[in-house]
């Protein structure tokens, strides 16, 4: 689809385990604020831009998959913003 960030949900899950010094399948889906900021920086450094996340939007992510959402939206309004 075009103007969709290329990251999925494995791509942070894959983030997560490299974290924590694990395997990819004993990732809980639950992230606490370490992991949070964790995140943020690996898809800041791999898709090159920052991440203007509100403070909302940062307490909203408990899982994995918020994060994915939350970051798919803010990645293709940065690529949308120019």
């Amino acid at each position: 689809m075009a103007g969709q960030p290329d990251l999925g949900r494995a791509d942070l899950v894959t983030m997560l385990a490299d974290l924590a010094g694990k395997p990819a399948a004993e990732v809980g889906d639950r992230i606490g604020s370490m992991e949070l900021a964790w995140l943020v920086h690996l898809v800041e450094q791999r898709h090159d831009r920052r991440l203007d996340l509100t403070d909302d939007q940062l307490a909203g992510i408990r899982t994995v998959d918020d994060a994915l959402v939350v970051f798919r939206g803010a990645l293709s309004t940065a690529v949308a913003d120019g």
